[in-house]
């Protein structure tokens, strides 16, 4: 196919848009790829659309290897399937709800595990028509609170979902590592350079999940990892190794203390350094010896809201995402001067476990606030903390919590090594379910023995428009973008360098030669000045552009690489069979 792109509609911009942070919302915009309609809300413009088509052909590729079977679900969907499995609640305010002319409530689909269990019920009952994995790619929607990023993080998305489902536990794992295996090759086949971590389930449900996530400065996931082990995860799934119950016998009695003006950690370690507690220990006081104690108020799914303290060591912050995780499907608010006028017992500054338990709020603590470790905490009165106060002894923590950040130099949960962090994409996302939503639904076939069967699922997630921003977080540099053969909008940009009659006849011959050869080219025929014409052709990022130029007298063209940088002169003659066989070799 050829593409003129005096013709093709296209218009570049040589500024960035005033909204854009990270290079793939700056060069997709600015290459003419996509273009804002409203906040988390693009449009696919003719480049943009034939990259997301590509990456859609590699997917459906490798889905189709495994068996898979291709389906589309509506995107419409009614509210009854999500209030049976209470995501209509759980999803809270990400979910896009509305109503019809007759009052019947509806959702925009972000996710489509009830409609796939729905599906199966209604067409199968026997285990003879097991295993199956049906997948669809489909516009998603997300009521995301702060969309960024261009199309990394929108309102509304393309993401390829698939299905398993199996009979046992056995079918199940095999599933799912078909569809591991099928990730792999589908990154690989696009050149992304990423990482497979150990992930969360979240509102999702389900119990093994793994997340693939691109490697990029601009990722708002946070991974870490081991390099002597190989450890690797999502800040939100890392267990954090308690140390061992200490003895509580001839530990001293906790004393509490007049701490006048030290309402924060760093005003409360030069207190205890100050008054002597440092002798006490043997040396200084540290943040890492202090009980920071955070409140925060959940609202549970069922609207009932709870203020729950967390302890954490004074020399960690509370990790926002690591907190949301671990008290799902509850959302997690700060308190208000309202709760803690209407809740006398939390002193701001000074709190303690000992009010806490008193009140019946609910106290958890990090890992490592195991029995036996003794602390510097708030002693609940104006002006006052404690020194020495033992866990399993002068407190019991209601429960253990993963809300404090992870940090470089942490030890790895499988003990043969520390951890180092990471910024990544997440790109695809692959889980367990087991029967959650067969349970919900009652989806069984007859057994060989003639009894019903449960089926168990698996659901595996891969952002396929956003998979076209992270090939331009990875792929690109200061001129421009640089697709991927694979992914590329054309194999071969053609440019005509100058206003010579007989060079355009040249070109237009090349053109004709790689088109003949079932070459994609997109040829640039326009009267604009080479210097314009060479600054589009790396901003739009085809992996060889081919030069028509004033070399074409002396029979030659010139071959750039976009990737390498590399260009060289070729005899015109051969300008054809050195395209193709760039491309195909």
């Amino acid at each position: 196919m050829i593409t003129r792109l005096s013709r093709l509609f296209l218009r570049t911009l040589r500024d960035d848009p005033a909204d854009a942070e990270v290079p793939s919302h700056k060069l997709l915009v600015r290459a003419g790829y996509v273009r804002r309609i409203a906040p988390g809300v693009y449009s696919w413009l003719p480049l943009g659309l034939r990259v997301l088509r590509r990456v859609e052909e590699v997917v459906r590729e490798e889905m189709d290897a495994i068996g898979a079977q291709e389906i589309s679900l509506p995107a419409l969907l009614p509210r009854e399937p999500y209030e049976t499995t209470n995501r209509w609640t759980e999803y809270g305010d990400n979910l896009f709800r509305l109503q019809d002319r007759k009052g019947a409530d509806y959702l925009l689909g972000p996710t489509h595990e009830e409609l796939f269990a729905l599906t199966v019920k209604g067409e199968y009952n026997s285990y003879k028509d097991l295993p199956v994995i049906l997948y669809q790619i489909k516009d998603k929607y997300r009521d995301e609170e702060r969309p960024r990023a261009g199309i990394l993080r929108g309102r509304e998305f393309i993401m390829k979902d698939s299905y398993s489902f199996d009979l046992d536990e056995d079918g199940l794992k095999t599933s799912y590592n078909a569809h591991r295996e099928a990730y792999q090759r589908i990154f690989d086949r696009l050149q992304v350079q990423y990482v497979i971590v150990a992930a969360t389930s979240g509102a999702m449900g389900g119990s093994a999940s793994e997340e693939f996530l691109a490697d990029s400065p601009s990722g708002e996931d946070t991974y870490v990892r081991c390099v002597e082990s190989g450890y690797a995860a999502n800040v939100e799934a890392v267990v954090t190794p308690a140390p061992a119950p200490l003895p509580l016998d001839g530990l001293a009695e906790a004393v509490v203390h007049d701490t006048p003006d030290a309402p924060t950690i760093a005003t409360l370690v030069d207190w205890a350094n100050g008054a002597g507690i440092a002798e006490q220990f043997g040396r200084p006081v540290t943040a890492a010896d202090t009980l920071k104690n955070v409140m925060v108020k959940l609202r549970h799914p069922d609207g009932k809201e709870e203020i729950v303290g967390i302890g954490i060591p004074g020399d960690r912050e509370v990790d926002d995402k690591r907190l949301g995780s671990s008290v799902e499907p509850a959302e997690v608010e700060l308190l208000t001067e309202a709760d803690f006028a209407a809740n006398p017992f939390l002193v701001k500054g000074y709190i303690g476990p000992k009010a806490l338990q008193a009140n019946g709020v609910r106290f958890l603590v990090d890992p490592r606030v195991g029995t036996g470790t003794a602390w510097i905490t708030g002693a609940d009165a104006p002006g006052k903390h404690v020194v020495g106060l033992v866990a399993g002894r002068d407190f019991t923590p209601d429960g253990t919590i993963e809300a404090a950040e992870v940090r470089d130099g942490d030890p790895s949960p499988d003990g043969r090594g520390v951890l180092v962090a990471s910024r990544g994409i997440e790109i695809g996302h692959i889980f367990q379910l087991g029967q959650k939503y067969t349970n919900a639904f009652d989806v069984d076939v007859l057994g060989e023995n003639g009894k019903p069967v449960r089926l168990t699922m698996g659901s595996y997630g891969l952002g396929v428009s956003r998979m076209v921003a992270v090939i331009a977080e990875q792929q690109h540099d200061d001129k421009g973008l640089r697709w991927p053969a694979e992914v590329a909008p054309f194999d071969v940009h053609v440019v005509i360098a100058n206003k010579d009659e007989a060079a355009r006849a040249g070109a237009e011959e090349v053109v004709a030669g790689l088109h003949a050869q079932g070459l994609d080219v997109l040829f640039d025929d326009r009267t604009a000045s080479p210097g314009v014409k060479f600054k589009d052709a790396e901003l739009l990022g085809m992996p060889l552009v081919l030069v028509v130029g004033r070399g074409w007298a002396e029979g030659k063209v010139e071959l750039r690489d976009r990737f390498t940088g590399a260009a060289d002169e070729i005899p015109a003659d051969s300008a054809v069979d050195a395209v193709v066989a760039k491309v195909r070799g």
